[in-house]
């Protein structure tokens, strides 16, 4: 028990220590130094650079010829009067450049509903985890009123105990409340501990932090509801979630392909010109050249047929996003929809009540008006009680904003 008292004591005091931080502040910080997100941007840079290269015409091609050695005359480098000099360029047909450019244009907007999509998805995973940890820590803050009020309680029977004036058992009984108290308190500080790590990775923020909120901020989060109907958040999705939309840009981005692989069957022209200066026909003869290959068969085939596929597979993985996102939706929605029932339906009469009840029982348990194990048992009760009832808010707040992260647009009043 001691060693349960000491670890709870250290927790009290790295509390004092952490720095408030309001949502708006952690999602600044996050916008700002998350690293994945950061990283994920460069993905974006790497597109452009790809349109860049693309646009880029193939280096013209110079060639020089000259005798290097005379068999005659058993010389070297015998450049005389007879060089020649070319020039050449190759000009691809069929609109290669032009589709390929279009593929690397698709690949960036690929590239920017990607991050789009991870924007949406760590910023979602900001905001549950400030709402997990702000619930948790009122879940402590209630704990430590309850073990503050049954710690000096064991004190005092510490010393009736030695007095003689108070059995044994009634001290033991009170100190495994306490030890009962601690070890849950442990429990959800251990919770923190671990959504707080996840918070500073989230944020890029060294610094000791703790969510805080007004008590309006909370009342608004929870009494919040959808302002349109599931059907109409299906739809509403359909338009707005990037995880959906880049299934849509995938199908386009794999007709690009397609359209640039089957371009590329088309032969290419070379063209050019070349310098003789005695060995054609005429000296110092200027002449044009034109080459393009034989097309005796479709060279690039095999890829024309692989980026068909590609098409139909991106048809069939969009329907099956389609199927999943809307799935996810009514899934998500319904479980708003329990917890914010089961949160509004309990009457607030009943916490002021249960509050007072408990105040209650505390005097009336110093001024000896009830039995210890009455007050054990209701004290148990109202621990366990005001527990759900923040595990409750905090199911509230945080599957509307999974129902948000789907949606990816303001669906709350």
């Amino acid at each position: 028990m001691n060693r349960i008292l000491v670890i709870a004591l250290l927790i009290s005091s790295c509390a004092f220590s952490q720095k408030k931080i309001t949502l708006q502040q952690a999602e600044q910080s996050f916008v700002k130094n998350n690293l994945q997100l950061i990283a994920q941007q460069y993905n974006i840079s790497a597109a452009d650079a790809d349109i860049v290269q693309a646009k880029i015409w193939e280096l013209p091609q110079a060639s020089f010829e000259a005798n290097v050695f005379s068999p005659e005359n058993n010389t070297f480098f015998n450049l005389g009067p007879s060089k020649s000099l070319a020039l050449q360029q190759l000009f691809l047909l069929g609109g290669k450049r032009k589709n390929e450019i279009e593929f690397a244009r698709s690949n960036k907007e690929l590239s920017q509903l990607q991050f789009n999509q991870l924007l949406f998805e760590l910023k979602s995973q900001l905001r549950e985890t400030f709402y997990s940890i702000y619930f948790d820590q009122r879940k402590l803050e209630n704990l430590d009123g309850q073990l503050a009020f049954l710690t000096d309680l064991v004190k005092a029977y510490k010393v009736q105990t030695a007095k003689g004036n108070i059995a044994l058992k009634d001290e033991v009984r009170l100190q495994t409340m306490v030890l009962a108290l601690n070890n849950e308190k442990f429990q959800i500080r251990n919770a923190v501990f671990s959504q707080l790590q996840n918070l500073h990775t989230l944020t890029g923020i060294s610094d000791d932090i703790i969510p805080e909120m007004s008590e309006d901020e909370v009342q608004i989060l929870i009494k919040n509801q959808p302002l349109i109907s599931l059907n109409e958040l299906k739809k509403i999705a359909l338009e707005h979630n990037a995880d959906y939309l880049y299934g849509l840009k995938s199908i386009e981005n794999s007709k690009s392909y397609y359209k640039w692989q089957k371009s590329l069957n088309i032969p290419d022209v070379t063209g050019g010109l070349q310098w003789n200066q005695n060995s054609g026909i005429f000296k110092n003869e200027i002449n044009f050249t034109v080459a393009i290959p034989i097309p005796l068969w479709k060279q690039n085939q095999g890829n024309v047929q692989k980026a068909q596929i590609l098409v139909e597979q991106s048809q069939k993985n969009t329907d099956y996003q389609k199927q999943e996102l809307e799935n996810k939706i009514t899934a998500a929605y319904q479980n708003w929809q329990n917890n914010y029932t089961q949160y509004f339906g309990i009457e607030l009469a009943d916490l002021n009540n249960l509050n007072a009840v408990y105040k209650g029982m505390q005097n009336n348990f110093r001024k000896g008006n009830i039995t210890l194990m009455d007050f054990t048992d209701f004290s148990n009760s109202y621990k366990e009680t005001v527990l759900q009832i923040d595990e409750i808010k905090k199911q509230v707040v945080i599957s509307a904003e999974q129902l948000n992260q789907l949606i990816q647009t303001p669906i709350f009043n």
